[in-house]
């Protein structure tokens, strides 16, 4: 039998993901980016033959890996130590010029030897043997432990010109999914001739030992003394000594990585406060003028399945030494032959200029409010407005030499950060195991078919690529399926029935919070905004047609309104039948974008991930357009009123028929005379889009007869699909609301959380809802309440305690946060 390939969008083309923001960045955007990027393909940096070589022969066969490893050029070892005495900020501290230092008791040979201990603290000079072995020995590990480690080469090739062009020091700002990212991206990044990577590590996530390698092999490190106060003489030295050594290394044009994320494992928010510290130091180099400029590369990457995913418990970080790290070399390698080996893909996104951010990014900023003041009134039903501004919620502190900066530059730190974090999450590829998941846990918990399962795998696949995102596979539809089906086989069930198909179930209980934690990648597909790439609009409806009708590049993020639809249908469907259309009023644009308003603030910021240059309410209007594009929506006139696209009778009048040429002080559209508001309806009886077969022919997307409806269920299974994407941090955060008359308050905000995921855990044994009893959805249901101002807290010794605030002491305002989220939920 001929299997079926799945064949990426639009034939041999993938959608190019990664463009940077052409607000914040219009010269980047156009200058930096590389033309013919998609017509170079994919390599495989672990595939190491003879022909990456110079030399040939039997022999070399069965050495190229240590023959490719001696022929890396690695960047001789410059005296960095000297230069970085001799900076200004650090002979200002040895001679008593500034504040803490020599001049105030201290002996200035002390002081020097001070500065030394705390620079051995930092880095340490490059190793090339050590690093040439390593190389060896790593390149060896990963052919055994991955498949393939997959990278673009027009983004490198992208990457490379950027900074031949540019002359400038390259930061390249990452993700961070695995503790295995700090060495397998300077890996790849320095078998592609770019060099050798100073990688910026977090001294809690390694022993004493571990960290004395990791130096030599490029690792930096931040000195304890940095985070201590501003008035602190050490502070001020170990403070000083940082800022010349990343002074130093930005001048000679090494190469910098800092992670974004904080580590593997850590509960807390998506952004680190250790990278935000690092990066601070190079936006404040660029101030004052050390170096010209900077170019930003978001990086990401992704795996089939993290090999070191941590376990479905709430635990400290502990830091790995380097016994433990050969141990669980050993232990990968002992069980390599045992399971299928995973894949790995790099993503560059485009480079973009520092400066040109920093100065047109300061022009975007607006008012903004606490969620307290958003969203308290409405949820305690005394205001029905939402107010006209943006959340402000910001949740990694200033900590380190971050704090010398001012007030204003930390805020764009926090905000170049989440930008960064934004495009780097726009451009990862989506792998088969997040859509398999998405598919067992959302739409087929209680088990589906193999035969079936294939054509909504193909079916998820294309509508990914088709929202200007890439898929991480390519191959056989019936070998990717089982490659996925086998990375996930401690999580599902494959039953043979009589019929010769395969029957497959995912494992009811805790293996359900694994697979709701891999469903989350495909989220961005769905809710963010793209960077980059042609999206094209399409006008669905029976058997349609879709054209490229030059629509701006955007994700479609439908779960944000297919849960404010939902939300606005519960009050109006009878809870104990079918969902009908008929007899139910009318939806108007102002009750929808109140709607998702109030979801969008609601959601935490690390989840959304909005670029900080982007209005939530222009986000909301191409919510709107996009749902109405995929035929959800449907714009009805109400009776009695002009239809809309009679624009016959539209007159204009007297001032805009006499405008002057070039005069735009007022809108025109203020002189229209348009009905009041707009009304829309959900459309339950047509076939739903992508739920048939299709092909891509040239630009267009032509479709096949669409799979008829269940009659027994008159809401789209699309729809449906949709709105439980956001189920499990939904569930989380009504189940918070549950448990806020039973928690022992007051509490620490570590303990709080304890509770909290100790009563999720306890509910999904009895209700069997095991997706929101996650660690990461506990502490950010604590803290969006805390902001949300139903948890209070004081600082105390043993770190901040948290409080029930008066307001919610009463069962009544507790039902009424309960129910408010609840309207948001599909069950």
């Amino acid at each position: 039998m001929k299997l079926e390939a799945v064949t990426p969008f639009l034939g041999k083309y993938r959608p190019f993901v990664g463009r940077c923001c052409q607000t914040c960045t219009p010269k980047s955007w156009e200058s930096l980016f590389h033309r013919s990027i998609m017509d170079l393909g994919f390599c495989n940096v672990i595939l190491v033959k003879e022909e990456n070589t110079r030399f040939r022969g039997w022999l070399v066969r069965r050495l190229c890996y240590f023959l490719w490893s001696l022929e890396q050029h690695i960047p001789p070892c410059q005296d960095a130590p000297q230069k970085i005495m001799e900076s200004t900020g650090v002979q200002n501290v040895i001679s008593g010029r500034a504040p803490g230092g020599a001049g105030e008791g201290q002996v200035p040979g002390l002081v020097k030897k001070e500065v030394q201990r705390i620079l051995g603290h930092i880095q340490a000079p490059l190793h090339p043997f050590l690093l040439r072995l390593f190389s060896w020995a790593l390149l060896r590990f990963l052919n055994c432990v991955f498949l393939n480690v997959q990278l673009h080469k027009g983004q490198m090739k992208m990457v490379h010109k950027a900074t031949q062009a540019q002359g400038l020091p390259l930061v390249l700002l990452s993700t961070h999914k695995s503790l295995l990212d700090g060495i397998l991206l300077p890996f790849v990044l320095l078998s592609q001739g770019l060099g050798v990577l100073r990688v910026v590590w977090d001294p809690r996530t390694c022993s004493p030992t571990l960290r004395a390698l990791l130096k030599k092999l490029g690792g930096l490190f931040l000195p304890p003394e940095a985070n201590l106060t501003l008035d602190s003489s050490e502070g001020v030295l170990a403070r000083a000594v940082v800022h010349a050594a990343m002074e130093q290394l930005l001048v000679s044009r090494q190469p910098l990585l800092i992670f974004l994320e904080e580590p593997p494992g850590a509960q807390g928010p998506r952004l680190s406060a250790l990278g935000q510290t690092w990066l601070g130091l190079v936006v404040q180099a660029v101030q004052v003028g050390v170096i010209p400029d900077a170019m930003l590369v978001p990086v990401a990457i992704t795996y089939d399945l993290v090999p070191d995913a941590p376990c479905d418990v709430y635990h400290a970080l502990v830091p790995l030494g380097l016994w433990t790290g050969a141990l669980a070399v050993l232990r990968s390698l002992w069980s390599w032959g045992r399971s299928p080996r995973v894949c790995v893909r790099v993503h560059l996104a485009q480079p973009f200029s520092l400066q040109e951010y920093t100065t047109n990014a300061r022009s975007c900023w607006g008012s903004r409010q606490t969620l307290e003041q958003l969203l308290q009134p409405i949820v305690l039903g005394q205001c029905n407005v939402v107010p006209d501004t943006e959340k402000e919620q910001e949740w990694t502190p200033a900590t380190g030499p971050l704090l010398a900066l001012k007030e204003e530059d930390q805020l764009l730190v926090r905000r170049l950060s989440r930008h960064v974090l934004n495009a780097s999450v726009t451009s990862s590829a989506v792998m088969s195991t997040a859509i398999m998941a998405a598919l067992l846990l959302f739409k087929h918990q209680k088990g589906v078919f193999l035969s079936q399962l294939l054509g909504e795998f193909s079916w998820l696949t294309e509508e990914t690529l088709l929202r200007g995102f890439d898929v991480g596979f390519s191959g056989q539809l019936r070998c990717l399926v089982q490659h996925t089906l086998s990375l996930l086989r401690a999580h599902v069930v494959l039953l043979r029935v009589h019929q010769g198909d395969l029957l497959v179930v995912p494992r009811p209980g805790p293996g359900l919070t694994r697979l709701a934690r891999l469903s989350t990648e495909l989220l961005p597909a769905f809710l963010s905004e793209a960077v980059g790439g042609e999206s094209p609009g399409l006008r669905l409806g029976g058997t349609c047609r879709g054209e490229v009708n030059g629509f701006p590049p955007r994700a479609w993020p439908f779960p944000s309104l297919a849960c404010a639809v939902r939300g606005l249908l519960a009050g109006r469907v009878p809870p104990e039948g079918p969902w009908e259309l008929q007899g139910i009023e009318l939806l108007s644009q102002n009750e929808l974008y109140r709607q998702i308003l109030l979801l969008l603030h609601l959601l935490p910021q690390d989840l959304l991930l909005l670029q900080p240059c982007q209005s939530c309410y222009c986000y909301c209007q191409e919510v709107l357009d996009r749902l109405i594009q995929c035929g959800l929506l449907v714009a009805e006139e109400t009776p009695g009123s002009r239809a809309a696209c009679d624009t016959g009778r539209q007159r204009l009048s007297a001032k805009l028929l006499w405008k002057p040429s070039g005069d735009f002080t007022d809108s025109d559209s203020d002189d229209f005379e348009e009905a009041e508001g707009r009304f829309f309806r959900v459309s339950w009886e047509k076939p739903r889009w992508g739920w048939g077969g299709g092909q891509a022919v040239g630009a267009t997307l032509i479709w096949s007869v669409p799979l008829q409806l269940s009659q027994q269920s008159r809401c789209p299974d699309f729809f449906l699909f949709l709105c439980r994407l956001l189920s499990p941090l939904l569930q989380a955060f009504a189940q918070a609301a549950t448990f806020l008359h039973q928690g022992q308050l007051p509490d620490t905000e570590s303990g709080y959380t304890e509770q909290l995921l100790q009563f999720l855990q306890a509910t999904a044994q009895e209700e069997g809802f095991f997706e929101c009893a996650d660690p990461n959805l506990a502490i950010s249901a604590v803290w969006t309440f805390r902001d949300l101002g139903v948890l209070q807290q004081t600082p105390s010794p043993a770190g901040p305690m948290l409080y029930l605030s008066p307001t919610f002491t009463s069962r009544e305002n507790q039902e009424k946060l309960e129910q408010f989220i609840r309207q948001f939920i599909c069950s």
